[in-house]
């Protein structure tokens, strides 16, 4: 008896150019699971075109006359919300749009291709973003937040030198940290972000969260120093780890080869906070496809430290953190809206339990805030 087929992901191409409108149909052309239904030239036409073909999954450019992706955006989510991937140009104002579209609910973002290099990496990666965002059905499109959240106090003022805080988070991630950083008081210890996002994206993100923060946010620099009241993100498409050198930690970013098919890796920021910080870790997953990172917890929850991870209820994709969790790498899940409080108290704890054992209560493991 022959296994069901299982469906193909139907795919519509939005973007006022025909020669991209091809880059991207090609690009899909040879993954027997994706299947490209039409095409638009405008978000008018996509419309029409949604009602038509019921796509799962939209490709959608952010600069286009007549209406832009980010107003096009906004009605989808009001109206019909599915999972959008935008490939946008790298001009100034092509960025900054994309993050935005990343904010109202875009599920991933990609540089449009301008060279064949560039247009054989999109023909590599365009189609796993697009399962990607495939499951992420019935819980893209969420906005995030319009205003600033109000911020958590701090339940102490004191931090060991040692302690250190770690994010890792992939497809939604962008919509997930923006809830939770503001949320966070200054005066804490060193962060460090490791989120999937394309080269030359992260800068733009970097100076977003830092306007809404209260601690500085900086894309990281090779031998950056990672000290209280500063978050540091990965470049996009380097790698970041860390070393603790004379009593202090520095970033260090390398162009090794990819990790589950990306750069940067949660894993090896994981991998290297296990082996230079332990138990004075607190190690936070949040949603994305895959399994980057789920590892590198795990080999930090062994050391020691303190590992949260996104509850399902609240993921774009519940990847990263279902692997995470059935490697037995997570000491407590949190929906978003409560992983910023759970992050203090786990913080309090590390301070106030500076010569607790290796190993975690088995009782803590995805207990929920």
């Amino acid at each position: 008896m022959n296994a069901p087929v299982s469906p193909r992901i139907r795919v519509l191409v939005v973007d006022d150019s025909a020669v991209a409108r091809k880059v991207v149909i090609q690009a899909l052309a040879g993954d027997p699971g994706i299947e490209v239904v039409g095409e638009a030239v405008d978000p008018y036409m996509a419309k029409d075109k949604i009602l038509e073909l019921s796509p799962d999954v939209l490709t959608l450019d952010v600069e286009m006359p007549r209406m832009d992706g980010i107003s096009f955006l906004k009605i989808l989510r009001e109206r019909r919300p599915l999972p959008v991937i935008v490939i946008s140009t790298l001009t100034a104002n092509g960025s900054h749009a994309a993050l935005l579209a990343l904010e109202a609910g875009a599920v991933d973002v990609f540089v449009k291709p301008s060279n064949s290099a560039e247009v054989a990496q999109l023909a590599v990666e365009l189609p796993r973003r697009v399962r990607g965002a495939a499951l992420a059905k019935g819980k893209a499109m969420r906005a995030a937040p319009a205003s600033v959240p109000s911020r958590l106090i701090a339940p102490r003022r004191y931090w060991d030198p040692r302690q250190l805080i770690l994010f890792g988070a992939s497809t939604g991630g962008v919509e997930a940290l923006t809830a939770i950083l503001p949320r966070l008081p200054g005066d804490l210890p060193p962060i460090c972000i490791v989120q999937h996002i394309p080269a030359f994206f992260s800068k733009g993100l970097a100076q977003r969260l830092a306007r809404v923060c209260a601690f500085d946010v900086r894309e990281a620099a090779d031998g950056d120093e990672a000290r209280p009241n500063l978050a540091l993100l990965a470049p996009g498409d380097r790698h970041m780890t860390l070393v603790h050198d004379q009593g202090r930690y520095r970033v260090r970013l390398d162009d090794s080869p990819p990790v589950h098919f990306t750069r940067p890796a949660v894993d090896r920021l994981f991998d290297s906070a296990a082996a230079c910080a332990g138990r004075h870790v607190l190690a936070v997953l949040l949603t994305g496809m895959g399994v980057d990172g789920a590892a590198g917890l795990k080999r930090l929850r062994t050391a020691g430290a303190r590992t949260l991870a996104e509850h399902e209820s609240t993921c774009v994709v519940y990847g990263m953190p279902r692997a995470a969790v059935s490697l037995g790498a997570v000491g407590r899940q949190a929906p978003l809206d409560q992983i910023a409080p759970a992050m203090l108290q786990e913080l309090d704890s590390i301070a106030s339990s500076p010569t607790r054992s290796a190993n975690s209560p088995a009782s803590a493991l995805a207990s929920t805030v």
